[in-house]
Formats: C-alpha cells, structure tokens, sequence
C-alpha cells in the first residue's frame, strides 16, 4: 500500500527545503513512524473571528491561534466585529498589540469598510492600510451603493481588496435559518437566497466598472455561484470562498440546536451539489472556515434565539480530507490548494518556514470539550473523521504538537 508520504510527494515538493532542515520535523514527530505521516504547507484562513478587543469571553487571540494551529493553520486573517471596530489607527492599534502579544501563528487583521461598520462613513481606510490585510465589514453587507462605490474607488487607490460579506438587509425579514423545506416543517423564519446573491451582483457591477480586487465572503447559494463563474468569465477582479459547513451539509442535516445557526445558513441539497462543482472548477477560489466562537450562553438558546456563528478552524481538514477526499469527490492536491495555496497567492501571504504534519490514517470522534478554542459549538458534534493533525510549524518553531487522541 502506498504511504501517505509517497501519496503527497507532489504536494509537497513545494516545503521540500523546509523539511530538509530537519530539526523542528525532527522534534515534533519522534518518536512517530514517519511513513504514516503526510507534510502540507501551513494552511491558510482568510476568514476567522478571535473576538479581541472587546469579546474576549468567546475567545482571544492566543486562544484562536492556539486552535488555528491544532487545525494545521500558519496564517489567518481576522474581521473587523470588533470592540473598538478597528475603524481608525487607534483602534487598530489595541488589536495589533495584542496580536503581537499572544498570537502563536501569523495574524493579519482587516480594517473596517465604514466606521462601526454601520454603513454610513468611511473608515480611515489611509491610516490604516499599511497594517491591514484588506477591509471588510464582516457580519453586515454595505447597503448603500455608493458607500460601496466609494470604498471601492478608495480600496483600488490604495492596492488593498474589499472583501465582502453580502447580505441585503431588506430581504432578511427576521430570518434565521434558510428559507427551505426545514424551514416551513418546523415553522422557522426562513432567509432567502436572493438576500446574498443580489448583493453580490449588484457588487459585482460595481468591480467591473472601478476595476478594484474584490473577494466574496462564504457563499453559500447556486446563484452566487454562477453570478461569480460568470463575472470571471467577463475578466473581473473576483475570487470567492465557501465554508467547510456549506460543501458537506445542507437544510436536511438541520437540529433543534444553536450549533446549526450560522450566517449565511445552510442551504438546500441543490446549493450544497452547485458549491462543490463550482470549488472543482475553480469558481470557488478557496475554503475559509468563518470560524466564530460564542459562549455556551449565546448559543445554547436553539435555532431562533441562538447568536449566528459556529467554530469550525480545528476541525476544516479532516471534514473536507473524510467527505470530499476520500470518496473521491476531489483530489488532495486540490484540497490542499484551496486550504493552503490559493488564499496566500490572492491575499498575498507569505508561505515562509510554515508546514503541518498530519496522520491520514488516524480517525477519531469530534468532541467539543477537546477543542483548544473556547468556542465549542459545532454541527460536527459526534461526526467520526479521519485525519489528525500531529503538528505544525509556524516560522520555524513547532507551535502545535499532537501529545493525545483527539
């Protein structure tokens, strides 16, 4: 039977140099059989949630990387919901430091489109641009056309990505779930699919005419899928991201359980089928997992009352690696890309002395109270997954190694 090593020799040739250093692959494997084991270059999230300042109850920055790097993850990028919104050098600056504090792997943090994310200025997108990774008014879609419009123009001046999270207010109408068949079974308030894909469209309009980089927060609908596949055909500065959740769930798998309520929600059986043709053909650029922790408080409250959000940042492999690798749906290599390559080549993120070590063959059962991040909520409670990672290196130093079952 072929090693796992044998297997990735083509994915990666790319930390070949790194690994020859010996030292840290050394020490973090001993006393491990080597030949069980498969190298990847440190996997990269442009979309996580470590809550700081502000929300330090739901997790930290040092608890966020701690997990990130459990997961086999060197470089996240974190969104702006913040207190203070990062909306100003000064405020950005209380999340900087913090970062530099406790941070165990690379942290790039966005700057807020508009101040407090409410839609109605701009942030001081100048002062901060030096020390962002892009801006971003996570959690709200910017209603206004020509907010967005001047966000655009000030983002291309500046060579920095808008990066959208798409959501039209006036079609949310209280929703909570996806407006589908669990919906109407269970007399839920459904959230309708145009609420995202007329807000990417319309953004979409926007990009062709400026000309600025643009990126698409986890899409979650057919729509937007093809919106997307055909701006790229037209030349347009797009990519876009799903989420882990979105490729291997759908409405049917929905509980009476705040660990199933997340923004945008889980579609139908068709929406899930038209993610994962359009991650094969490369419409989807990249899986980010939008990893956003809540206190057991705030989500222990069922699917109406429960805060939007799910953890997601330990456990993206090894769902991906048991349900798309292994039946065959797609191939490593490719799952590697969009986890690894992809989002550093748009964001332009260095790869640096960053690699993670993971056993293939090992399986295990997801078990919340194991998680490293303070968020516990997860629709992957209970699911049996194949793939642990065993550790990860980040600039050299080993900042996550395996020592127990998980």
């Amino acid at each position: 039977m072929m090693s796992a090593k044998m297997k990735m020799k083509s994915v990666c040739c790319c930390v070949n140099d790194i690994i020859s250093s010996g030292a840290p692959v050394q020490e973090a494997l001993f006393p491990f059989d080597e030949s069980r084991y498969a190298v990847f270059p440190g996997f990269c999230d442009v979309h996580v949630h470590f809550r700081e300042p502000g929300f330090s109850y739901k997790e930290t920055i040092a608890t966020g990387s701690g997990a990130s790097a459990a997961g086999g993850y060197t470089a996240v990028c974190t969104m702006p919901n913040l207190n203070p919104v990062p909306d100003s050098v000064e405020n950005l600056n209380l999340q900087l430091k913090l970062i530099e504090q406790q941070a165990v792997i690379h942290v790039y943090p966005y700057g807020a489109i508009t101040v407090g994310e409410k839609g109605q200025t701009l942030a001081d997108m100048e002062g901060m641009a030096p020390n962002v990774i892009g801006f971003s008014d996570d959690g709200r879609g910017v209603q206004s056309d020509e907010m967005m419009r001047s966000a655009m123009l000030r983002a291309k001046a500046l060579g920095k990505m808008i990066v959208a999270h798409c959501e039209v207010n006036d079609l949310l109408r209280g929703g909570y779930i996806h407006d589908g068949e669990y919906a109407k079974a269970h007399g839920h308030k459904g959230i309708c699919s145009a609420s995202e894909y007329e807000q990417i469209a319309r953004d979409l309009k926007l990009v062709e005419e400026i000309g600025c980089k643009y990126h698409v927060c986890h899409i979650s609908t057919k729509e937007s899928v093809d919106i997307i596949r055909k701006a790229k055909a037209r030349g347009v500065d797009v990519t876009c991201e799903t989420g882990p959740h979105y490729l291997v769930m759908d409405d049917s798998f929905l509980q009476e359980d705040g660990r199933f309520k997340m923004n945008p929600p889980l579609r139908s059986a068709e929406d899930r089928k038209a993610l994962v043709e359009g991650l094969l053909d490369g419409t989807i650029d990249m899986i980010a997992t939008d990893h956003a922790p809540h206190s057991a408080e705030e989500k222990g409250k069922g699917l109406a009352g429960s805060a939007f959000g799910v953890v997601g940042i330990e456990t993206a492999f090894p769902v991906l690696y048991t349900h798309l690798v292994k039946p065959g749906i797609m191939t490593l290599e490719k799952l590697i890309d969009v986890l690894a390559i992809k989002p550093r080549e748009r964001f332009g993120i260095p790869m640096g002395n960053d690699f993670t070590v993971w056993d293939l063959e090992k399986e295990f059962t997801v078990d919340p109270a194991k998680f490293l991040s303070k968020g516990k909520a997860t629709p992957f409670e209970g699911w049996p997954l194949t793939g642990v990672c065993m550790c990860t290196v980040c600039d050299g130093k080993i900042v996550y190694k395996n020592n127990e079952d998980r």
